[in-house]
Parts: structure tokens; sequence; C-alpha cells
């Protein structure tokens, strides 16, 4: 994968952004835009628990060993950003890409979740 291609959380987008800006002074209106919803996305605001860089890097990995998503490192990115903690939400990630994902799995990735995000 090359760095254009890098898969990124917003965690890491908000960083970036906030560093141009920083060097800078001012940011276009698309990357204002941007800013604003990554830094929404990454607090506690969208689902209870804030996103940290390398809680998302880890958990990516951890989901991308799992055979549903071999095909599929995108998924496993999308499911590590959003933190799912429900079967629903999980299938409903797969389904955008036609990909099935056995209850075995999705219980694997409910509980990488929880263990990465620290959530009894």
């Amino acid at each position: 994968m090359t760095e254009e291609e890098k898969i990124v959380d917003f965690a890491t987008v908000r960083d970036l952004l906030l560093g141009a800006q920083g060097r800078r002074k001012d940011l276009t209106y698309e990357q204002r835009a941007a800013l604003f919803h990554a830094e929404w996305a990454a607090s506690d605001n969208r689902n209870g628990y804030p996103t940290d860089s390398e809680v998302f890097a880890t958990l990516k990995d951890a989901i991308a060993e799992l055979p549903a998503f071999e095909k599929y490192p995108e998924l496993a990115a999308k499911i590590a950003e959003l933190m799912p903690l429900s079967e629903i939400e999980i299938k409903a990630v797969m389904a955008s890409r036609r990909a099935s994902i056995d209850d075995g799995d999705v219980n694997t990735v409910i509980e990488l979740v929880r263990q990465h995000v620290g959530i009894e």
C-alpha cells in the first residue's frame, strides 16, 4: 500500500489538519470542513468514547487477521474506526461490499473492540 493509499483514522486526520493550520495559519473551506468533521468523529460525542490513533491501528490489524477480512482491509479499517458493539453494525459494514461474515467472526470482532477500547 502506497502512502497515497494509506488508511488513516479520524484522529490522525484531525492531527494532520491541525498541524497544517498551525504551519499555514489558514485552511481552505474544504480543509476546515474536514477538520470540523474529524474533530467530531474523533471525540466521544460520536460513539461514547474518543478515537485514538494507536487503538485504531492495533484494532484494525487485529480485525484484518480474521478470515472474513482477508480480501477487505478497508472494511477492517472501517470497523476499527466505528468500534461497533453490535452484530447488526458489523453486518451492515460487511454488506457495503456484499461480503459475508459468520457469527463466530462477528463475535470475535465484538470481543476485539471491547478489548482494544477497554469496555467491560
